[in-house]
This record gives C-alpha cells, structure tokens and sequence, in this order.
C-alpha cells in the first residue's frame, strides 16, 4: 500500500482547503507578472502600533494599517521574495502529503544566493539567518492567506495535556481521554482535526504548572468534579489554546484559569481569553473571551474588605515570595493594558505592587492537596468567586 492510503481523511479535506486558498490569494501575483506590472503583496501590519482591543468582543485583534511589499522596491525585495519562497515550500508540501513542522521549513528554504553588481562585484546573500526569521514569514503568509498554520497541516513540539470524560476521533481513532492511567492525552498540533465525539464534563479547569495538574489527576479530581482538566504547562501554545476554545465554543463548557499569583501567571490567563500581542491575527479562533480567572489571586492571599484570605498570617509568612524587580516591571506593564484596567484586576495589582509578594499554586498543595481539590477550586466556582 502507498503511503497516501494510510493518510486520515480530515488530513486529505484539510490539505485540498488549503491548497485552494493558496491557489486563490496567490493567483493575482502571478497576474500581475503576466502583466508586466510590479508584483505586489499587500499585507495588514503585524506591529504592536496595530493591535487593537476590542472592548465589546474582549479580544486583541489586528488593525486596518497594511503594507504594500514589493519586488521592485529596495527595501522590500528580500520580504517579497521571502513570502515567495515560503509560500513555495508549503504549497510544495501540502501537495506531497507531507507534514513539515516550522524548523523543517526553515531548513528548507535556507540557502544563499549569488549575484554580482553591474560593475562584476560579487555578492552572497542568505534567504534568511535565524528561524525567528522564517517563523515571521509563516506569520506573514497566515495574515495573507486567513490560514492558520495548524489548517496548513504544519507541525509543532506538542506540549499542551488534557483528561477528563471524554472522547474524540482523531486520525481515524476514538480516544477515550478518561483512561489514560496516570498519563494524560498530549493536544495534538492540528487541534482541528480533532472531533468530539461525546463529552460528559461541567467545565473546564485550565492549570498553569504541570506539576499540580499531574497531582489533581493523579487524586480523581476531574472524575469527582466532572471537570476536563488541561494544563498549558506554562506559557500556552496555540494548540492547547484552540483546543480550550472549541471546548468554550462548541461544547459551551464554561473555562476557568488557575495560574500563580504573580503578573507573569496573569498574563498567561489573558493570552487564554484575549489574545497575545504577537498573534492578534488569530485571536478570534485562538482565544477564549468567556475564560474566567480563578487563582491564585492577590485577595486569596491577603484578603479584601469582606472577603476572608484562604491563608493564615503564619502560612503567609512561610509561602509568600519576594517580588522581583522583574515581576514588579512586569505588573507595571500589565496595568496599562486595557483588559486589565477593570475594576478587580486593578485591586488585584495594587495588592501585589504594595505587599512586592508573590505566591505559586504549589502553595495551596502546601496546605494538603485536598484543600486545593475539594475546598479552594469547588468553592471558588460554586460562589463565582472569579475574575473575568
């Protein structure tokens, strides 16, 4: 049997979609050449000056500003034919069946050119230097197609887990994700392909650190609270973030987010439920607006007005950490961004910038991990003592 006849049939509809969109976008290119005119790719700017928060729709998205990149213009030969060659190199793939990840294409394209000035000078020039080079490239020819690179079928390091109730068809198989023993379902890089095939869950718990993800498995704790419990391990990547959306949207499973209680664990729930800066372009398929923060937060720690802190004086002084001068910039940065300039997230930056401490979750295990299991998290749900 050929190769091809072992190839999922989600893969197959995924590449021919794909394949058209390129033929589509990159149609007028080959017009304009056809023409004798300059070939041109009109780009919206991926640039932090054109980033936007949309305020009623609670995500980061990209602005109107674009950038017209030419071949015949000096300063943005080398982008164009760049945006050329990678785009090139993944139609090529798409076509062949294969499943490039991003370090593959840069390898791929990595070449020098030689050329000599009228005069008989000789020149070199690299395609691209570094990968973060290419990688910006991929980001570009997502902007210009409205392709994800996961809907390119391009692979990445999966990194993201899930458990819980649950099952899903994926490359022709059914998994169940509630026996997974003491492992847990690695979120696969091309999340949409993924079908939900039936889900018995009330919610979904998203943890920061691996580590606490691995203990609330390891005691039950989705089977006893009908939770599917994921854990970004740390900052997430795109493939746990659209898996958490569709979750949120298709399923209506409410999402809630547990980090550690400094500005750095913040901004990771606000890259679930807004956005990152870096792929505003994505937001609208990538995060999660209804998400809802939590913990670990600052009035958990140190109590607000009515609200009765979840540590003591004495537990306080043995968990608490010092604040870096990192980790007090970083809250600084955190305060001018509009999505944290509502009325609880203000409170909760204030108290970290005048108490200078931080906590992590594992503090909470501290206390008795069933404290973290059947007291904090049941009951900060139960009474909608979250952020949002």
């Amino acid at each position: 049997m050929s190769i091809e006849e072992y190839i999922d049939k989600a893969d197959i509809e995924a590449r021919k979609r794909a394949l058209q969109v390129f033929r589509e976008r990159f149609r007028e290119i080959l017009e304009q050449i056809k023409r004798g005119e300059n070939p041109t790719i009109m780009l919206p700017k991926r640039t932090l000056a054109n980033t936007i928060y949309d305020e009623r729709r609670k995500l980061l998205l990209l602005g109107p500003e674009k950038l017209s990149r030419s071949f015949f213009d000096l300063h943005e030969s080398k982008k164009f034919m760049q945006t050329l060659l990678m785009a090139r190199i993944i139609y090529e793939a798409l076509e062949r069946n294969e499943y490039p990840t991003i370090r593959d294409l840069y390898y791929r394209g990595k070449h020098t050119i030689i050329y000599r000035e009228p005069g008989g000078r000789k020149h070199e020039e690299n395609t691209w230097d570094e990968q973060r080079e290419s990688d910006s490239v991929i980001r570009d020819i997502e902007v210009f197609t409205g392709l994800l690179r996961e809907e390119m079928l391009i692979l990445s390091k999966e990194k993201g887990k899930v458990v819980g109730n649950m099952r899903i068809r994926s490359g022709g198989d059914v998994i169940d994700l509630s026996k997974m023993g003491h492992g847990a379902y690695a979120i696969e890089p091309t999340p949409d392909l993924i079908e939900f095939v039936d889900v018995d869950a009330e919610y979904v718990l998203v943890v920061e650190k691996d580590a606490v993800f691995q203990q609330l498995h390891r005691i039950g704790f989705w089977r006893k609270h009908k939770a599917i419990l994921i854990t970004s391990a740390g900052q997430p990547d795109r493939a746990t973030r659209r898996f958490v959306r569709r979750l949120n949207e298709e399923l209506g499973l409410p999402v809630y987010i547990l980090t550690d209680a400094d500005p750095y664990g913040w901004y990771i729930y606000s890259v679930f439920k807004i956005g990152s800066i870096t792929l505003s372009y994505e937001s609208e398929r990538l995060a999660t607006p209804n998400a809802r923060f939590i913990g670990v937060s600052m009035t958990d720690i140190f109590g607000y007005k009515r609200k009765k802190p979840y540590l003591t004086e004495q537990e306080r002084r043995n968990y608490i950490i010092k604040a870096k001068d990192a980790d007090i910039k970083r809250a600084y940065e955190l305060r001018n961004y509009k999505w944290f300039q509502t009325k609880k997230w203000k409170i909760e930056i204030d108290i970290f910038l005048e108490r200078k401490a931080k906590l992590e979750i594992e503090a909470l295990t501290s206390k008795g991990l069933r404290f973290l299991a059947d007291k904090y998290l049941p009951e900060k749900i139960e009474t909608g003592d979250w952020i949002e």
